[in-house]
């Protein structure tokens, strides 16, 4: 099972909270319009995220099996994470949040003056 960068997806902030959203709950299926709302990102910007997560084997992409004609309105396609996905969003998460923890060496802390520690 591939892990990381050698998985091909590059883990932008964008998608880390496309990533978070599926591991909120990992069995759950999700369609774009719910995606959007919990994002906060327009189509123009999730689906191309979902295209690449999806084209890499991290999530599987199905089309919902209604009557379009019973529930008045077209089928719409759903997302879940794979377990590839799981393991990998998981890990690039990580890793993002340890990049962005800053350590506690003091001459990194601002002053008021300006400058280092």
């Amino acid at each position: 099972m591939a892990v990381g960068r050698s998985s091909g997806v590059r883990v932008t902030v964008a998608t880390a909270q496309v990533l978070r959203a599926f591991l909120a709950d990992v069995s759950r299926s999700r369609y774009g319009y719910d995606l959007m709302q919990e994002t906060g990102f327009p189509s123009g910007k999730l689906y191309p995220i979902l295209a690449r997560l999806a084209h890499a084997g991290w999530l599987d992409r199905k089309r919902e099996d209604i009557d379009p004609v019973a529930e008045g309105r077209p089928a719409r396609y759903l997302y879940c994470l794979t377990e590839l996905g799981t393991v990998n969003a998981r890990y690039e998460l990580a890793k993002l949040t340890e990049q962005l923890t800053l350590p506690s060496s003091p001459q990194l802390r601002p002053q008021p003056g300006g400058g280092p520690a």
